[in-house]
């Protein structure tokens, strides 16, 4: 069961739309080895807008991944990939159906 998730909205830089996909594509690895983190999907909005939402069992599962390498490794290469910082929004979930439920 996930209580909690999180939403992150990000926007590439003009000319950085395919890293930025890359990099979202290549942080599915790294997601994979956090038992925690129910569920993870990188999304495309548009040309250039992205995000990441993630459902979590409790908060100390979402700390556990906020801390975790693809934040790390996202907040190292904002600068370079992003027209503007990460948002980074906590969420609760309300109702969710993931498979095996």
């Amino acid at each position: 069961m996930v209580t909690v998730g999180v939403f992150v909205r990000l926007e590439a830089k003009p000319g950085k739309e395919t890293e930025v996909e890359e990099f979202l594509r290549n942080s599915l690895a790294m997601v994979q080895a956090e038992p925690v983190t129910t569920a993870w999907f990188a999304l495309r909005f548009g040309p250039s807008t992205f995000g990441i939402f993630d459902a979590f069992p409790d908060d100390a599962g979402r700390q556990a991944h906020l801390a975790g390498r693809v934040a790390a490794a996202l907040l190292t290469r904002a600068s370079h990939l992003l027209a503007e910082p990460p948002a980074i929004e906590p969420v609760d979930t309300l109702a969710s159906k993931l498979a095996g439920e």
